[in-house]
């Protein structure tokens, strides 16, 4: 398997973990606040290096040109 495919199969897993995160930040605003923010805060740190995995992506792509 070569490194954009791993890159893309981590960055699905990755993308579901972030879903999870969202909704559940969601779900809990009205029941616990902080137990919100942190799930929050967990998908904000996912979306960071959805969006490195990203860039690296992308980087390998340009050299193909």
């Amino acid at each position: 398997m070569n490194r954009i495919n791993l890159i893309k199969k981590h960055q699905t897993k990755l993308s579901k973990q972030y879903k999870e995160l969202v909704e559940e930040a969601y779900n809990l605003r009205q029941i616990d606040a902080a137990l919100s923010d942190i799930s929050e805060f967990k998908a904000v740190k996912l979306l960071n290096k959805l969006n490195e995995l990203k860039y690296l992506s992308r980087e390998k792509t340009l050299h193909k040109l």
